[in-house]
């Protein structure tokens, strides 16, 4: 119906621009229901950037060269991309950016090429992105001004005295935009976040730049709706559900974890093959399709985790209670259970609408001391009697990943994740990186063929699905990935048509290699990005012909349109309705675009915060000298890393101690008078030079000898003489 009415506008506005009243008159619709079916068509059209309203309030099509999509500023604002509908990117550079703003909808016209993208300029700002920005409050005489903390917006904003709200200069505000275009466009403070050296400030900034929900905080609509489901599962929902309530089946999760999505259960067969289940929260009997809880879990996509705090995608009575499998609950479940061979195959499985009652609430760390021999008594009395259980899922893991290994799968990238302990004032004490143990290992290759089996079925059908996918790498970005290694000393092929199984050995090989970590990086930068598709070509990453997302509906919400296709296909008996494959077919694409685009800013978030918190680690240490790797040369400076605390920055020519010449074609730094080379793995001594928390940046400066080098050095030439080498300390900017 919708697609109907939208062939039928775009007829009508190829001819002339239309009113949304001539749109009415001419489709004839003339009931409340039929305005609204036009309305949504509009909008959404809208939103796909097929069609605009011009400076009249009418309805257009795009001319010839010209596209509409969303301009995004890069870190400095000095150059801008546009992504249109589908993920085509037009460059945009800065003179040709007109008054567009970060995050606008904005008409394009392109006007040439940009390496190996088209150009475009602005032509006209359809649609603003930010109602808000967060910044420093700044004043000069009669007026104010607010540097934007995000260095993705290019300009500052003017402040009228009558819109200070009390704030104070050096002070982190937010304001509301409430004058657009010109070169200082105005706001008004609405709220004083604090002081940028009081760590309470990060959080509340990193939420408002990427105009997330206050944690915790949900519509009055959906808190209506949360508290009116029961908070334990009644009799009638029983009524069709297979029964595991008496099985040994338990949830093994972080030891914060409040929301489990996932319990398993494992048994031997009289064949020798394994019976593996793989029991997921039930969201979707709780969440109805168009409910406001559902309109709210679509809208926020996923829960954000924000070191200690969580954005959840539904509110805590769902999340944290009657969704999340907590141990000796009743809880409605989508049960997976899969016969598993010797080899690591799916020989067979079913899946049910099920109820289960977690045995145990394990934690990894936990299980990693019972498996690894490391638990004492009282760990022993708490979780021992799951030994046999723990045993058999560690083999059955062994045996899982090493089917991956052989097809191909790369297995051993680290995250480079990382622990943040904090003193009683919220302040950054020290940086952990975050080991995975076996029980990690165990629930992720569970979860990962979990994923694919359920793939599998609507893959083999044609079915409209929602999937996960991952394509192949970028051929110029491999390349990159070759003259990094060319540089440190290691000749690898890349083939045109590169499979996984390369990049797995790859990493194999450099197992003991300093730069392993590096690497992995830049591996991982030459990925392309997995995304959320209705269109299935498989997961490169995995070595996977079919995968989705089925085991995390408490906190993403593409898991949860799995869930009702899932439970759609088992009330057919194995099929869709010819109604639900022409819904979702319609529906399917703009779900997985949101939810990717969702996925990203959760992402951003997330590290943005970390980003921060490791600065402010950074401004206790600044008189300290690390040992760092060079991660990457360019002809202004050198990347540095702080191996196991991933603090990255920048050792910048100007500090150095040579005018340094940079030799692009072998990647390294030489010193014209000393002739000292700077390359690529090399670790070098360096102290902070600059750190500042808001917008994440570190600039380092070599050091060439420690005080007590240098005191033992002067000593061996004077050994009469009293020597002490203090440094001038620098002033902690903090």
């Amino acid at each position: 119906m919708v697609k109907n009415i939208q062939k039928k506008v775009i007829q009508l506005i190829e001819k002339k621009p239309l009113l949304q009243k001539e749109i009415y008159n001419k489709l004839k619709a003339k009931t409340k229901e039929e305005r609204k079916k036009v309305r949504d068509a509009l909008k959404e059209m809208m939103d796909n950037g097929e069609i605009y309203k011009n400076s009249k309030n009418k309805y257009c099509l795009p001319g010839k060269n010209m596209k509409i999509g969303i301009i995004e500023f890069t870190r400095r604002g000095s150059m801008a991309f546009v992504t249109i509908k589908g993920g085509e990117e037009i460059a945009i550079t800065l003179e040709n950016a007109k008054d567009a703003m970060h995050k606008d909808t904005v008409l394009v016209e392109i006007i040439g090429t940009w390496r190996d993208l088209p150009k475009g300029k602005v032509v006209r700002v359809l649609k603003r992105g930010m109602k808000k920005v967060v910044g420093i409050f700044e004043k000069k005489k009669l007026f104010g001004f607010i540097i934007p903390i995000d260095q993705k917006i290019n300009t500052d904003f003017y402040v009228a005295p009558e819109n200070f709200n009390d704030a104070k200069p050096g002070q982190v505000v937010e304001a509301e935009i409430i004058k657009y275009g010109g070169k200082n466009p105005e706001v008004k403070i609405t709220k004083i976040i604090g002081d940028t050296n009081d760590p309470k400030v990060d959080l509340p900034i990193v939420i408002i730049k990427h105009e997330l929900p206050e944690p915790g905080v949900f519509p009055k609509n959906v808190m209506n709706e949360a508290l009116k489901i029961p908070n334990t599962v009644q009799d009638k929902d029983l009524k069709g559900r297979k029964d595991f309530r008496d099985e040994i089946i338990f949830t093994i999760d972080g030891d914060t974890a409040k929301d489990f999505d996932d319990a398993v259960q494992i048994k031997k067969l009289d064949n020798g093959n394994y019976l593996l289940g793989v029991h997921i929260a039930d969201v979707s009997h709780y969440v109805k399709e168009n409910s406001n809880l559902d309109k709210e879990a679509f809208k926020r996509g996923t829960s954000v985790y924000l070191i200690d705090t969580v954005i959840p995608m539904l509110p805590h009575e769902l999340s944290d209670w009657i969704c999340s499998l907590v141990e000796n609950e009743d809880r409605l479940t989508m049960s997976l259970l899969m016969e598993i061979d010797e080899n690591g195959d799916v020989v067979d499985f079913n899946v049910y609408n099920g109820v289960i009652r977690s045995k145990k609430r394990l934690t990894y760390s936990k299980v990693n001391k019972l498996l690894s021999n490391e638990a004492d008594e009282e760990l022993e009395k708490e979780i021992g009697w799951l030994r046999p259980q723990l045993e058999m899922m560690k083999e059955l893991m062994e045996i899982i990943r090493e089917n991956r290994r052989r097809r191909g799968a790369i297995l051993d990238i680290e995250g480079g994740e990382v622990k943040f302990i904090f003193d009683e004032n919220g302040n950054v004490k020290d940086i952990i990186p975050v080991e995975r143990g076996i029980s990690e290992v165990i629930i992720e290759e569970f979860m990962i063929k979990a994923n694919e089996t359920i793939a599998s079925i609507f893959d083999s059908q044609g079915l409209p699905f929602i999937y996960r996918i991952h394509e192949e790498p970028d051929p110029d970005m491999l390349l990159q990935l070759k003259n990094y290694l060319e540089i440190i000393g290691l000749r690898y092929r890349f083939p045109k048509n590169i499979h996984p199984k390369l990049l797995q050995d790859l990493l194999e090989h450099l197992k003991d290699h300093p730069l392993k970590k590096s690497i992995q990086k830049l591996l991982v930068r030459s990925l392309k990005r997995a995304v959320y598709s209705d269109l299935n070509v498989g997961h490169f990453g995995l070595a996977s012909e079919n995968y989705t997302h089925f085991t995390s509906p408490i906190r993403r919400y593409p898991d949860l349109i799995v869930h009702r296709l899932l439970k759609k296909y088992l009330k057919g008996k194995g099929t869709l309705s010819k109604k639900d494959i022409e819904k979702y077919t319609e529906k399917l694409p703009e779900i997985a675009s949101h939810s990717s685009k969702r996925e990203r800013v959760a992402n951003e978030a997330e590290w943005d915060l970390a980003d921060m918190k490791k600065v402010e680690y950074i401004l206790d240490h600044m008189n300290e000298i690390f040992e760092v790797y060079i991660t990457n040369v360019t002809k202004f400076g050198l990347f540095v890393e702080i191996p196991d605390k991933f603090i990255q920055g920048l050792v910048h020519v100007s500090s150095m101690d040579d005018y340094y010449v940079y030799n692009e074609k072998l990647n390294v730094l030489v010193g014209d008078r000393k002739k000292k080379v700077y390359k690529l793995g090399d670790k070098i001594k360096v102290r902070v030079k600059n750190a500042n928390k808001l917008t994440a940046e570190i600039d380092f400066e070599i050091v060439d000898k420690t005080d007590e080098e240098m005191e033992k050095e002067l000593k061996g030439k004077y050994p009469n003489a009293k020597i002490k080498v203090k440094r001038k300390k620098k002033k902690n900017k903090k």
